[in-house]
């Protein structure tokens, strides 16, 4: 279910994709997996067209999105990759995408792969369980515990990133999603880590900062609090991603 706003940057957006005959269009993440706050989650899509993409093609695409971007202020948080039919094998491969208020090229990973096989939200065409490979278990496990140990990880290193909401907020939710995507082997829900974080022994005042921050009305941080947020963050994550990687990383 989706609110008023971003049903008409959907439908808009729909609407004037289907000038280029998209074979299919798929919804993935909070918009498809139910637990999307609007204004908070990112509207993030998967287009396939049929291929090849020209430069002209391009050229439309980004006029596509910077004039819905113009109109509709929901429209920033609006995230597509473009694929075509013989395209879509290869997590390691790059496609064009929208994303940050531009072009740029970035894969789609084997987590928003294994979502969309598992919830995701069919907006045009067919499903992606006719067009996408199916993935395999160890692809999908190999890749969260390299997200941890060389993106994740190395990050917890740098201090100043840590205080912004946007990487606590991330790296906490993250973590606890990929300990139950290599313990069990499933995908769970921003809300669903929130509350597992606890039992995953993370410092309750950061997890009820997060929450508030998705799900409340938050008032800004002080100084005092971004500070030792951060040292708290970074001194749960650090710790908790070894052991994590230290368990799950050989197979």
């Amino acid at each position: 279910m989706t609110d008023d706003a971003t049903a008409r940057v959907l439908d808009r957006f729909l609407a004037e994709l289907r000038a280029l005959a998209p074979v299919a269009v798929w919804a993935h993440g909070s918009l498809a997996g139910g637990d999307y706050q609007e204004g908070r989650s990112d509207l993030d899509m998967i287009a396939v067209l049929r291929g090849p993409v020209p430069l002209a093609t391009v050229r439309r695409l980004a006029r596509l999105h910077r004039g819905l971007r113009d109109d509709e202020p929901l429209a920033r948080k609006l995230h597509c990759s473009y694929l075509t039919p013989d395209t879509l094998a290869g997590a390691e491969r790059a496609h064009l995408t929208w994303a940050h208020n531009g072009l740029m090229r970035r894969p789609v990973t084997p987590v928003t792969r294994r979502e969309l096989h598992a919830f995701g939200l069919v907006r045009h065409g067919v499903p992606p369980g006719d067009l996408l490979p199916p993935l395999p278990d160890d692809e999908l496990h190999a890749f969260v515990v390299r997200d941890q140990k060389e993106f994740w990880r190395p990050a917890v290193r740098k201090a100043r990133l840590w205080k912004q909401d946007v990487w606590v907020d991330l790296g906490m939710v993250t973590f606890a999603r990929a300990t139950v995507t290599l313990r069990d082997g499933r995908l769970i829900s921003k809300r669903e880590a929130l509350d597992l974080l606890p039992e995953l022994g993370a410092p309750l005042d950061v997890v009820e900062d997060v929450r508030r921050r998705r799900y409340g009305d938050p008032a800004p941080p002080t100084a005092e609090w971004t500070m030792r947020r951060s040292e708290l963050t970074r001194g749960y994550l650090g710790p908790a991603m070894d052991g994590l990687v230290a368990a799950y990383g050989v197979r």
